[in-house]
């Protein structure tokens, strides 16, 4: 065999590889049936010994929860959760779930808004999350126009006169941040953006370091192609980060102090990024999506501050 040909072997060879590691890699943390990006990982475990649902879910069960159903503008349905206020009030909470989650994991969040705010709330599941439809997870990005289908519900459903704040936890936090980088309407008045990461890119680039040990190349690359080939995005134009800098509500950056899924560090770069009006708080010791439960009092007094600077 010459050494011209020889060499194509040895090519084709190694792109065969990078192609089927790629596929592995995209299978693992997009595809709908795969939720954890690892099992078990000490970073997201601390999280559930933080947390007590008990009182939050007798809550819920005392509560008259309607169950909705709209289209996604590619065809998806996606299905939600929605309490209204006992005050009939024309102020919602959209909250967004994480990575792996559903719309009632966001029950304690609900469970504040309506009783402390007298809040309606509506709890998605996002695409690729339990009882909504799609194939794939979006990470934020085309979740970001499904965001916009379920704002234009409340306003159909409260009306014109609705006001409504966007509060997502993970990658909920980034789903309302790239959402607000969209033309919204003016019924929404705010974004609260807990734990969220910059970019799709960076957070698979770091979880990729942080837990296999690889370099971003080739790997998140070739992952980002076969990704925009069966889920319809690359992974750098799922950005948070270019989102921010588009946004003119004002938003609330929240993150953990001890987040090693998340790091802090991709708070200062979204709320350094954003030139709306913008708040930031850092929760000394708290590790992913636990910012609520480890300071219970100071977040729920910064965001009541915060809500009432911008819609009450």
């Amino acid at each position: 065999m010459s050494m011209p040909w020889l060499v194509i072997r040895i090519l084709l060879l190694f792109l065969l590889v990078l192609f089927i590691l790629g596929n592995f890699f995209y299978t693992l943390t997009i595809v709908r049936k795969n939720k954890q990006l690892i099992i078990p990982d000490p970073a997201l475990e601390k999280t559930i010994e933080e947390i007590d649902w008990e009182t939050s879910e007798a809550w819920a069960k005392k509560q008259k929860i309607e169950h909705v159903t709209i289209s996604s503008i590619d065809g998806i349905q996606l299905c939600g959760l929605y309490i209204s206020a006992s005050n009939s009030s024309t102020k919602t909470a959209l909250l967004v779930h994480g990575y792996g989650g559903k719309g009632s994991n966001m029950i304690p969040f609900a469970q504040y808004y309506a009783e402390e705010l007298g809040f309606n709330v509506l709890m998605p599941d996002c695409r690729g999350h339990d009882h909504s439809g799609g194939a794939y997870i979006g990470f934020g990005w085309p979740d970001r126009k499904d965001c916009l289908e379920w704002i234009a519900w409340i306003t159909k459903h409260i009306g014109t006169n609705a006001e409504i704040v966007l509060h997502g936890i993970s990658m909920g936090g980034s789903i309302v941040l790239m959402t607000c980088g969209e033309k919204l309407p003016p019924q929404v008045k705010c974004i609260i953006s807990d734990c969220a990461y910059t970019s799709v890119e960076d957070i698979l680039s770091y979880e990729l370091k942080r837990l296999y040990k690889l370099p971003k190349f080739p790997m998140i690359y070739i992952t980002s192609l076969i990704c925009k080939l069966r889920a319809g995005y690359f992974f750098h134009e799922a950005s948070a980060l270019q989102q921010v800098r588009k946004c003119t509500k004002p938003i609330f950056f929240i993150h953990g102090g001890n987040d090693e899924f998340v790091p802090p560090s991709m708070a200062h770069e979204l709320y350094s990024a954003a030139t709306c009006h913008k708040q930031l708080l850092i929760v000394p010791h708290a590790v992913h999506a636990t910012s609520f439960w480890r300071d219970t009092q100071t977040y729920k007094r910064e965001v009541k501050k915060f809500i009432e600077k911008h819609m009450l």
